[in-house]
């Protein structure tokens, strides 16, 4: 899932300086589940919004919807009839959603409330960590299922680097070596002999940027 953050209050209002109406729009998908922009998300930024406004002598009209997500056209057509009567729109959703939102309604400014951070799991309640970094090219059958690229921050393909300590990353005692986990799964799987292979310098040709994908079902009607 994508993880994000909603940005610092503050910088949300200065966005919409001058606005006397405007649409706040939730994601129902990752950002929900990391509770940074689903409905009771935009009910609070909405309230918080219209308070602050109040508090400045000013009024603000603030509506709140939230789709099941905001990187499919399907569901952002649900606000065609909507987006006409604001002055803005405050997308809570990943930077991929806001950007596609901005990309279909684009005789309005839309902002972004959230920071998008990471494609990451739930370790537990309130708690996410960082396990991927959609590189496309993917070397996790050879790493037991742990992926060096995001869980080591200098993202080293070889091994752990001189500072790794007890198991320990050199940047923080209470950060696992991602070459110590790699090396501990491959030897419950009985396949250290992995840790032997050297990996070739890292494809980035292969991540384009922009990224695009054409599932091959489809290609032939492009």
């Amino acid at each position: 899932m994508i993880v994000a953050e909603r940005k610092p209050f503050e910088e949300i209002k200065a966005m919409i300086e001058g606005c006397k109406k405007v649409l706040i729009v939730g994601c129902g998908e990752c950002v929900s589940v990391c509770m940074a922009g689903g409905e009771k998300e935009v009910q609070i930024l909405a309230s918080q919004l219209r308070l602050a406004f109040e508090e400045e002598g000013k009024k603000l009209e603030a509506g709140e919807t939230t789709l099941e997500r905001q990187c499919d056209k399907e569901y952002l057509e649900e606000i065609k009839d909507k987006v006409d009567d604001y002055d803005a729109v405050i997308s809570m959703a990943c930077g991929a959603g806001v950007q596609f939102l901005a990309e279909m309604y684009d005789s309005k400014p839309v902002y972004p409330a959230l920071n998008t951070q990471f494609i990451g799991v739930a370790e537990r309640e309130g708690e996410w960590s960082e396990r991927c970094r959609a590189c496309s090219d993917c070397v996790l059958a050879e790493t037991g299922g742990i992926c060096p690229v995001a869980i080591c921050p200098k993202g080293l393909l070889n091994g752990p680097c001189g500072g790794t300590n007890d198991g320990k990353c050199e940047l923080s005692k209470e950060k696992d070596c991602a070459w110590t986990l790699i090396y501990n799964r491959l030897d419950k799987l009985g396949k250290l002999d992995n840790i032997r292979k050297i990996f070739p310098a890292k494809k980035y040709s292969v991540q384009t940027t922009p990224g695009r994908r054409i599932h091959e079902a489809f290609k032939e009607k492009e």
